[in-house]
């Protein structure tokens, strides 16, 4: 079924225009939310009924911010100046993130101990935490290295082991098909005389990893 073209006008009916005006508004500021999330867009939403009442949405803090931002892309002509708004931008960044570096190397000099005399007990306290952690965190994480290398040498000496077994097995063999008996009819008289016993004190262990 064709749904048909809805003609718009002012809704005369006083109930039915102020349910329409409450259900398009919500779908209004929805679709503003959604467009501000899926895009990465900065949006706002002004939007005063008849009796003057305010509803509002602004991806930002506060819909003023994004208002100062028009005015500052709008010249009194209407012609737009986004080169000048953009080179305000990227100086307030710029100022932004040298504050960051410089507390970021204050805080570093802190954690090496240095110019420490302006702290607070609070700030000293706070210190001595994120170093404690610090350190539980390095040592767990020297103890799994040693523990891998160990592990790894337990693993090489072992198979070190298992392969001078092996040749000592093979020379054990060969000299045992070495020894001829001189005659035939003693070696099936007594045939323990060919037998070989060899004891050795070989055995095959894990060494201390300590």
């Amino acid at each position: 079924m064709v749904r048909g073209k809805t003609e718009l006008r002012r809704i005369e009916n006083t109930t039915s225009r102020q349910v329409t005006f409450s259900k398009r508004r919500a779908g209004l500021l929805k679709k503003a939310y959604e467009l501000a999330v899926l895009c990465d867009a900065e949006v706002a939403v002004i939007v005063f009924s008849q009796k003057g009442k305010l509803a509002e949405f602004s991806s930002k803090s506060n819909v003023l911010e994004t208002i100062e931002r028009y005015r500052s892309y709008t010249k009194p002509n209407g012609n737009s100046n986004p080169a000048k708004q953009d080179l305000k931008n990227l100086k307030e960044e710029t100022t932004t993130l040298s504050k960051r570096i410089e507390f970021l190397e204050a805080t570093k000099r802190k954690l090496l101990g240095e110019n420490l005399e302006g702290c607070s007990k609070d700030e000293l306290n706070d210190l001595e935490s994120k170093i404690e952690k610090g350190l539980r965190t390095i040592r767990l994480a020297k103890r799994r290295h040693l523990e891998d290398q160990i592990e790894n040498l337990q693993e090489t000496q072992n198979h070190l082991l298992t392969k001078e077994n092996e040749e000592l097995r093979e020379k054990l063999h060969q000299q045992y098909n070495n020894v001829v008996p001189e005659n035939n009819d003693s070696e099936d008289a007594n045939p323990a005389r060919n037998r070989v016993d060899v004891v050795t004190d070989l055995s095959i262990a894990l060494p201390s990893p300590w």
